[in-house]
């Protein structure tokens, strides 16, 4: 009867999420998906409370496609010296949602630090305390959708001479090394315990501190560009006051593969929605810029 019910809830909270994904896509006011887990687990709660953290280079640069359709596109990017190829799998880039993953590994290994604790590029993640703090729903389908993610992480590719922890110099790495299902739930096979090794590149700039925090309802964010936009509004805005931006810059800077005329119309959108977190915004026309305001200065 149990299992019954969660099913039930679990499939209740994938049709909230993908009806709202499919409004965000038809031009409707973005909206922040539903806490999923708003009573804690008690075995996962000293992980809630630890700070989420990005590192500072994905956030300032498009590393991640904002579509969750497969792009299979080879994308570069070039801005102020710094260079960004990024070169997909045949199952399409990283997606912004795939970069979850990123994010825990990063905020688990940073938590350890910050204790004294060893690390290594090797993280050995919990399947279900990466669903649930991810804001993510536990049914079947999402562990799939998992392992999806890591292939995705695994095939993606980057080129770049971003500076890390002091040293500038031409890199290639996928955005993860390896993954492997280390254990798997005798009744189904779903998966229990999952290792991921980080690349080099991500972990030196871990070991820098080059890391910011950010705000956990990141993850109750439905659309790709709202979680960008919220990155890049952390990233230059932080806790000061204000931060503009050309519109067309800013369009390059987030990646977007769509005209600048359809990205200025949901930037539009999203700042009539005003739902990031920490920040709102505001599109000027006389400038055609964007102006993001902090919430609490």
């Amino acid at each position: 009867m149990v299992e019954k019910l969660e099913d039930i809830l679990t499939r209740f909270g994938n049709k909230i999420a993908d009806d709202a994904q499919k409004l965000a896509g038809q031009g409707a006011r973005p909206t922040l998906l539903p806490d999923r887990h708003p009573v804690r687990d008690f075995f996962i709660a000293e992980i809630l409370d630890w700070a989420l953290k990005a590192d500072r280079h994905s956030m300032e640069h498009p590393f991640f496609s904002l579509s969750k359709k497969p792009d299979t596109r080879i994308r570069r990017y070039e801005h102020n010296g710094i260079s960004v190829t990024v070169t997909p799998s045949v199952l399409g880039i990283a997606t912004i949602w795939d970069k979850d993953i990123l994010l825990y590994c990063i905020s688990v290994l940073t938590e350890a630090l910050n204790q004294g604790r060893e690390i290594s590029r090797t993280v050995r993640l919990t399947a279900y305390n990466l669903l649930v703090s991810t804001n993510r729903t536990t049914g079947g389908r999402s562990y799939d959708e998992l392992k999806g993610a890591l292939e995705r992480l695994r095939g993606t590719s980057i080129t770049t001479n971003i500076i890390t922890n002091g040293t500038r110099k031409a890199r290639g790495f996928g955005l993860i090394d390896n993954w492997d299902i280390v254990e798997r739930s005798p009744v189904g096979g779903r998966m229990l315990a999952v290792e991921v090794t980080l690349n080099k590149w991500l972990y030196d700039a871990l070991l820098a501190r080059e890391v910011l925090t950010l705000n956990r309802d990141y993850f109750r964010l439905s659309g790709g560009l709202e979680r960008r936009l919220y990155e890049l509004a952390r990233k230059h805005c932080g806790n000061q006051g204000k931060w503009g931006i050309g519109l067309e810059l800013l369009h390059k800077k987030s990646g977007s593969t769509g005209t600048v005329r359809e990205f200025r119309r949901k930037v539009k959108g999203i700042a009539t929605a005003d739902v990031l977190p920490d920040y709102s915004l505001q599109y000027e026309p006389e400038a055609d810029s964007v102006l993001f305001h902090t919430r609490k200065p």
